[in-house]
């Protein structure tokens, strides 16, 4: 990573606040937000068109197929697929025209940090419950449903899938020391904002 450009890193688990988070800070301190969801399928396809195995599997199964399954399963799964598009996510942030830069995603797990020249990260992670009522909210829910014969059981499924997510996620960074924030929905927004400025020593 190229050293004059000043970083911040935002892992974690979805649904937990980073996006917003993220938003805040790049309205406030005039930094490039990049958001790796926006280039997530980009980033899947180019990837199995290279050969990887799991994002090569991925893009050809149907939603049943991917949802239907046991979520322990779907998390292994979606940890590997951060694994093989990384290369692809750190390629586009040095490409990124910018000297100060937000970025937030569950791609950016423990594992995958270690692996790289970082100096600010930290990760949030929601409480289960913070996390499935919260989903129930999304507008877009449906869409990435759509297709599954049993919804609610690919609901349920997909939750428990981010439930152990997160469970990972906040288990590694106990195990390397890496700022973890729980969020269980009984902080404000501004105070949440509040705990991340002050991890990455914004002013």
């Amino acid at each position: 990573m190229t050293r004059d450009k000043r970083i911040l890193f935002i892992g974690g688990s979805p649904c937990s606040g980073k996006s917003t988070v993220a938003e805040r800070i790049s309205k406030e301190y005039g930094a490039c937000y990049f958001k790796v969801d926006d280039f997530l399928d980009e980033f899947t396809k180019i990837a199995a068109g290279k050969g990887k195995p799991i994002c090569k599997q991925v893009v050809k199964m149907t939603s049943d197929e991917i949802w239907m399954r046991d979520p322990n399963l779907q998390c292994d799964e979606e940890i590997l697929i951060y694994e093989e598009i990384s290369d692809l996510v750190f390629e586009k942030l040095e490409q990124t025209d910018s000297d100060f830069i937000v970025t937030e995603g569950a791609a950016y797990t423990p594992d995958i940090m270690r692996n790289y020249s970082y100096q600010e990260y930290i990760s949030i992670v929601p409480s289960a419950e913070f996390q499935v009522s919260h989903y129930k909210k999304r507008e877009w829910v449906p869409y990435i449903l759509e297709g599954c014969a049993d919804k609610q059981k690919a609901f349920d499924n997909w939750m428990e899938r981010d439930i152990l997510f997160a469970q990972r996620i906040k288990a590694k960074c106990d195990e390397y020391s890496i700022p973890c924030i729980v969020n269980d929905g009984t902080r404000s927004i501004d105070e949440l904002y509040k705990t991340v400025k002050e991890m990455f020593i914004l002013e």
